[in-house]
Order: structure tokens, then C-alpha cells, then sequence
């Protein structure tokens, strides 16, 4: 994927990252907060976790006691939310600028790697998802909080229609394969789950 596509990427998100959270309010009330809970209940305070596309830091709250916790974005607007949200929880995270993409992390080091409606912007998925393998431990697991391009052949159409704008607007990719970039990406899939249809999914997967 070209560079070009990245800086757009990051471009999209500090625009709009002052509204962020009010974009996503009503969903977040009606769906995510209970899918973020959950999916946080499943990791264990004693390990090392990594965040990737930690956006305005909304999972913050969900972060088990006293973990020890790295989370990455690639849009600086969105960090500074981060940052904000991490002070008023007085939680000890590291947060960095970084991109998906190009981890800076040596080969093994997560245990668990996490990521929340995310692989819907970047730019090439398989990439990102193998540099999540590539940093997580290989008896650790990979956590995928995401929405994807629903296999209905009229609402999977209606979603492929609508895409060009909803990336414009808000560089979100609404009709994104994920399960298959995932397995391309040599992943293996453990457990997954659907939370809303076939639309948004809980995936676990570890490292081949």
C-alpha cells in the first residue's frame, strides 16, 4: 500500500477527531461499551498487552488492573484523546504514535494483541494483521473486535454501494473481508463469534 494511502488514512482521523466520540456515541451506548467489556474480560492483568488503534482510548476503561500496557495509533489527534482519557483514569500506558503497518516492536514480544473496529481503515489490512502476528508471542492470541461486509447477498451489495462514501466521510471501509484477510494474513482463527448478524464480529486467533 502506498504511502499516500497512509497519510490519508491519518489525515481522515485527525480531522475528525475532535467529534470522534460523538460520531460513535449512539453505538457505542447500545452496542460497543458491552462488546469492549467483554472482550477485555478475557485477558489475563499478568500480561503484556498491545493495543493497536487505540483511537480516542475508549477501551481505557476496560484495561484489566495494573497491566502492563503499550497502545498504538496512527493519527495524532486521536492519541492526544488517548492521552486525555489515560490521565483522568490515572492509568499507567505507554501511547505512541505508530502506524499499523510497521510496528516498532521486536519479533515475540505480546502476549495478547488487541484491536477494536480497526482493520476497517487500514489501508492493507493483511499487512497490519501480519505485523500483529509478528509482534505477539506464539502461544499468545490475537483479539479482534470488528465489522465487516455482511455475506447476505442484498445487505453485502447495499454495503459495497455505500462504501466509497462512508471512506470519504470517514475512511472506514464498511464492506471489508475481514475473516478472509485474516486467514490470509496466516493466521489461525480459534474462536469467532457474532455479535450483530454477521456484521460485527469477536474473533481470536493465534500466531501459525
Amino acid at each position: 500500500m502506498s504511502i499516500d494511502e497512509t497519510l490519508k488514512t491519518r489525515m481522515r482521523y485527525n480531522r475528525i477527531s475532535s467529534i470522534f466520540d460523538l460520531i460513535e456515541f449512539p453505538m457505542e451506548i447500545l452496542f460497543f461499551s458491552r462488546w469492549r467489556r467483554r472482550l477485555f474480560n478475557m485477558i489475563d492483568p499478568k500480561e503484556r498487552l498491545l493495543e493497536v488503534g487505540i483511537g480516542t482510548g475508549k477501551n481505557l476503561g476496560y484495561y484489566p488492573p495494573g497491566i502492563d500496557a503499550m497502545a498504538i495509533d496512527i493519527s495524532e489527534g486521536m492519541l492526544r484523546g488517548a492521552i486525555k482519557r489515560a490521565r483522568i483514569l490515572n492509568l499507567k500506558v505507554s501511547l505512541k504514535l505508530m502506524d499499523a503497518e510497521h510496528l516498532e516492536f521486536e519479533d515475540r514480544r505480546f502476549d495478547t494483541v488487541v484491536a477494536t473496529f480497526v482493520f476497517c481503515s487500514v489501508p492493507d489490512p493483511i499487512k497490519g494483521l501480519r505485523e500483529l502476528k509478528r509482534v505477539c508471542k506464539r502461544q499468545g492470541r490475537i483479539i479482534l473486535l470488528e465489522h465487516m461486509r455482511p455475506n447476505r447477498i442484498p445487505i453485502g451489495r447495499l454495503f459495497d454501494l455505500l462504501n466509497p462514501l462512508i471512506v470519504r466521510m470517514m475512511g472506514v471501509n464498511i464492506n471489508r473481508r475481514t475473516i478472509e484477510n485474516i486467514k490470509k494474513s496466516g493466521l489461525v482463527i480459534e474462536r469467532e463469534e457474532d455479535l450483530l448478524s454477521d456484521i460485527v464480529k469477536l474473533i481470536v486467533a493465534r500466531p501459525a
